[in-house]
């Protein structure tokens, strides 16, 4: 069975909306946030998380923002692992998928990933597609979660996280800094939140 793991460039507030230019994502206001703190180091770190290896699981949203950017980068490694991967795609559009190799996920979005999970493979990379992975954490199907975490607030946009997510508990397995103050942690879900009081701790 394949690994689903998330990398995801996020705000210190949550926020994940365009983070690699300012037209990313129609009029964002913030588009390109991300790119200050981008240097040699972070592209090396983040070409590593992905591995040699992978295939892509992504929201439509975002395919569309990859396929208008990384087939014309030339001589990068993070560029050629995303172009030769094959993107499994959540769309109601499979007929416009131009940039391959591409496969739609079909009608039921979490039949289709639960199909792909069960093969034989690479791991499945989801950048992005801030619709598609609350559920796909909600129906238990993340193994790994790599948060690149940036100094900077954003008070708006997209978020990871949203406010109907099911509360859930993570563990922290690695966490690294970048020189340009950019947090590299990452996590395994592991169950459901435990809650308790100060009381019960000090008594």
């Amino acid at each position: 069975m394949r690994k689903i793991r998330i990398i995801e460039q996020i705000s210190l507030d949550g926020v994940i909306q365009a983070p690699g230019g300012r037209d990313e994502d129609g009029d964002y206001a913030h588009g390109g946030w991300a790119m200050p703190y981008f240097d040699t180091a972070m592209g090396e770190a983040i070409a590593a998380a992905q591995g040699r290896s992978f295939d892509l699981l992504l929201g439509r949203r975002t395919y569309d923002i990859f396929a208008g950017y990384w087939p014309k980068v030339e001589n990068d490694p993070i560029a050629d692992g995303l172009n030769a991967a094959t993107k499994y795609v959540a769309t109601h559009r499979p007929d416009s998928l131009g940039w391959g190799p591409v496969e739609d996920l079909g009608a039921d979005i979490m039949e289709g990933v639960r199909g792909v999970k069960s093969k034989d493979g690479p791991d499945l990379i989801v950048w992005g597609s801030s619709t598609l992975t609350p559920v796909l954490l909600e129906q238990g199907l993340v193994d790994e979660v790599l948060l690149l975490v940036y100094p900077v607030l954003l008070g708006r946009g997209k978020r990871f996280f949203s406010d109907s997510a099911d509360p859930r508990e993570l563990a922290l397995i690695s966490t690294k800094a970048a020189s340009s103050g950019v947090l590299m942690n990452t996590y395994r879900p592991v169950g459901s939140l435990r809650t308790e009081s100060f009381a019960d701790a000090s008594g």
